[in-house]
């Protein structure tokens, strides 16, 4: 049997190419012809030899699956197997991508990726399985499924922020769909026991019940001044969510906007990014604000039009960014203060 997309022989069991990672097409089965009424002398042909031993044992990051290094996709969840180490010269390195009809598990349940512009995950809870989400990411559910309000602490304090003050539990058995309602990409984000992950607000799709949810300040912001009105803006929002699998594996899924890249930090490494383009980070990746701009004495409007604000992260851990972000409101402003910090003048 042979992939219809690209061509590369593929072997029986396999859901998804190991080359491509599309999805496999099989023929239906021919029927079956009546045998002979004389029995033939000649011996039957010999069972195939078996498939070679894979030259290098991989598992799939996503769905735990034995995989061989060359190959390039999982035969079982169609995701791409980076091999360890391959980045750009610069050290990012892509997500692995969520081919159309994904399936990966958790538990006892299934969540199935489906579609590519607009991604939707289509959950299959098994019973006594539990995910929660926020209310408006829910797309569609069988009526079977049971939903339940999950309080958060600090609720005056997410008022304020914008955050919202429930999260909406859901518990098999039964089907239940999110999407973001947003072009985008969906990311499997799977927790081992004892791992936590910063995410920044609004990124969050769905999470398992096993997953320890929390919040903290950023203590990231800056001050603009209009004529006797001061305004605080936070570049990557007042608070960031903060999620924790104590003792089981657990699965986050995000939604970002555009390619995916992530970055491993060696300890006192610093990078620079647009604040608003930080997915998540691990939590001993510390960040602060830096500014740039020319070293003018006259002419101020000169030094806020040419000024670039950044999120300075420093090492070790892992930081993932978008590449389509959102312009970053005040940054053109007269800032009058702001919270720890560096500068450098050009």
């Amino acid at each position: 049997m042979f992939c219809s997309n690209c061509g590369v022989q593929v072997h029986e069991g396999q859901s998804f190419c190991v080359s491509c990672g599309n999805p496999l097409k099989r023929p239906a089965a021919a029927p079956v012809a009546s045998p002979p009424l004389a029995a033939s002398a000649t011996p039957a042909p010999a069972s195939p030899p078996p498939a070679p031993r894979p030259s290098g044992a991989a598992t799939c990051s996503w769905c735990g699956a034995e995989a061989d290094t060359a190959h390039t996709s999982c035969p079982r969840c169609g995701a791409t197997l980076t091999p360890r180490g391959a980045a750009t010269q610069s050290g990012w390195a892509q997500l692995p991508a969520r081919k159309d009809m994904a399936k990966l598990q958790f538990g006892n349940s299934f969540c199935q990726i489906e579609g590519l512009y607009v991604p939707v995950a289509d959950m299959n809870l098994a019973a006594g399985d539990s995910i929660y989400f926020s209310h408006h990411v829910l797309l569609w559910k069988d009526p079977q499924v049971n939903i339940t309000t999950m309080p958060l602490k600090g609720g005056w304090k997410r008022l304020f922020a914008g955050l919202p003050l429930i999260m909406t539990e859901a518990r098999g058995p039964g089907h239940i769909a999110f999407s973001k309602d947003d072009p985008g990409e969906v990311i499997p984000l799977p927790l081992q026991p004892g791992e936590s992950v910063d995410v920044r607000e609004h990124m969050l799709l769905v999470a398992t019940g096993n997953v320890a949810y929390d919040w903290f300040q950023t203590s990231v912001w800056f001050q603009t001044r209009n004529g006797n009105e001061t305004e605080t803006h936070y570049p990557v929002g007042m608070f960031m969510d903060r999620f924790t699998v104590p003792q089981t594996p657990g699965l986050l899924l995000l939604h970002a906007g555009g390619n995916i890249f992530v970055r491993e930090l060696a300890p006192h490494q610093t990078i620079l990014v647009k604040p608003t383009a930080l997915i998540f980070k691990d939590p001993s990746v510390r960040m602060h604000l830096h500014f740039e701009h020319p070293n003018l004495t006259f002419f101020s409007w000169g030094q806020w039009s040419n000024r670039y604000l950044w999120l300075r992260l420093s090492g070790p851990g892992r930081v993932a960014v978008q590449s389509v972000f959102e312009r970053l409101e005040g940054e053109a402003r007269n800032i009058t203060g702001w919270s720890n910090a560096t500068v450098q003048r050009w």
